[in-house]
């Protein structure tokens, strides 16, 4: 394909037409609603009980990722505490679309990873860089033979420990102590291992698949949890929930406005949706400096998504909004123009003092709402519910004084924090302190410890 083919191709997807962004929104508010999330569970549980079949949850582990380093570590724990059947699979790198940036990727999750554990009882040091290929190699082998002999969830997180660590001695005793499976065989487990994960829908490391549903690790396990708890399946006298999100607690102590909280949000983005009104509320609570930095979506930006990353996004971003306590579905997708008639009224609307009210709104109606914010009515709706005039905001619709403003906002995310999706975060200051940098609306609760522990140090 041509460079203007593909070119072509992508500004197709990132700018349909208004009917197909409709028929489009109406399948996949139908796909990815509670009510027939509901129906799935209702669905599939009965199939289980029918045959009898235990509740088998599903884990892929990719050894030179970090996500799968922490996620190993709950396995145990995980089979512990609840009545499961656990099939664990060894994958490969995620690779192609679904990993458009994989340099970034690995630096950021190594740097997230290191941040995160601590807080959730995890080990995880970032040594700086990516592990050897040759001792990837190494525990690939390691954790197949642990694999084959029923050790992997004991096994794995003290090979994971001197693979991260660099520690060729530990590795080599673990192999002099525990066979490693042989190069032939350990290549042919990661391979079915990765057609596995294929088959069934995703492309990443770290996962958990239970019943036609993906959660992400660490990070998605309370979900799980939830799930396997209203099955009853918890084990009698078992402590649960094992790994807790913690809560988005800023403190009691507010600031006085020498810490300031940059936000990169998207108005294309779900879990922008998710995260959009929860992270004003943080700001407010914490009294920080918000600074808003609205930024194009990736689709937007030629960064092309497939179709499972998007049916995991849609489906992932819905249980996110129900924890943050945030409305979700029917969507009407924004993609293309809508959204940048919503951002071609930022301008006006920040120096009326309603840029976060605007935002606010258009992310509403966008996925919550489902008006057609493409539409001269959708767009009134947008403004008035921002408590703006739709008369005052004609003059600025469709205009582009946004496009610069929007670009810098992406060359600071990119260049400055080491990141390239949003929701993304900023706390800086007071005086003296390194700026801290994160991805995710499942790190406002890591962003509100930040500031909590700044402001601590503002008052020593």
């Amino acid at each position: 394909m041509t460079e203007p083919d593909r070119t072509a191709r992508l500004a197709s997807r990132s700018d349909p037409s208004p009917f197909q962004r409709r028929a489009t929104s109406v399948v996949m508010s139908f796909l990815f609603s509670q009510r027939r999330q509901d129906l799935s569970r209702r669905f599939l549980e009965l199939r289980r009980r029918l045959t009898g079949s235990p509740h088998r949850v599903e884990y892929f582990h990719q050894a030179d990722d970090p996500y799968s380093h922490a996620a190993c570590q709950l396995l145990e724990p995980l089979a512990a505490a609840y009545d499961i059947e656990l099939a664990i699979h060894l994958t490969g790198p995620n690779t192609g679309a679904n990993n458009p940036e994989p340099e970034l990727l690995a630096a950021f999750a190594r740097r997230d990873v290191a941040a995160m554990a601590p807080h959730r009882g995890l080990r995880f040091d970032d040594p700086g860089s990516q592990p050897a290929p040759e001792a990837v190699e190494g525990a690939q082998g390691l954790l197949v033979g642990a694999l084959e002999k029923r050790e992997f969830a004991a096994l794995a997180p003290r090979i994971g420990e001197a693979l991260w660590s660099g520690d060729k001695d530990a590795l080599e005793a673990l192999a002099a102590t525990h066979a490693p499976a042989d190069p032939a065989a350990m290549r042919a487990a990661v391979e079915q291992g990765t057609k596995r994960r294929r088959r069934l829908g995703h492309y990443s490391g770290g996962m958990f698949y239970y019943a036609g549903e993906w959660y992400w690790g660490v990070d998605r396990i309370d979900h799980l949890e939830k799930r396997l708890a209203s099955l009853g399946a918890t084990r009698d006298g078992a402590e649960t929930p094992i790994a807790p999100r913690p809560e988005i607690d800023p403190g009691p102590v507010r600031d006085d406005g020498s810490i300031s909280l940059e936000f990169f949000p998207s108005l294309r983005s779900p879990y922008t949706a998710a995260s959009f009104d929860p992270t004003l509320t943080l700001a407010r609570q914490s009294g920080v400096r918000l600074v808003l930095r609205p930024v194009l979506p990736m689709v937007m930006r030629g960064v092309p998504a497939t179709f499972d990353k998007g049916r995991y996004i849609f489906t992932d971003a819905g249980r996110e909004a129900a924890l943050l306590g945030t409305p979700y579905g029917p969507f009407l997708d924004p993609i293309g123009a809508p959204v940048k008639r919503g951002y071609s009224l930022y301008p006006w609307a920040a120096s009326q003092g309603k840029g976060a009210e605007l935002l606010s709104s258009f992310l509403r109606a966008a996925f919550s709402q489902g008006v057609d914010t493409g539409s001269d009515e959708g767009m009134k709706q947008v403004v008035e519910q921002a408590g703006l005039s739709w008369s005052e905001a004609r003059a600025h619709l469709d205009t582009t004084d946004w496009e610069e403003e929007l670009e810098a906002n992406r060359l600071a995310m990119v260049n400055e924090l080491g990141l390239w999706g949003v929701p993304s975060y900023r706390v800086s200051g007071p005086t003296g302190e390194p700026d801290y940098a994160v991805w995710g609306q499942d790190r406002l609760w890591l962003v509100a410890h930040e500031i909590r522990r700044r402001i601590a140090l503002r008052r020593t």
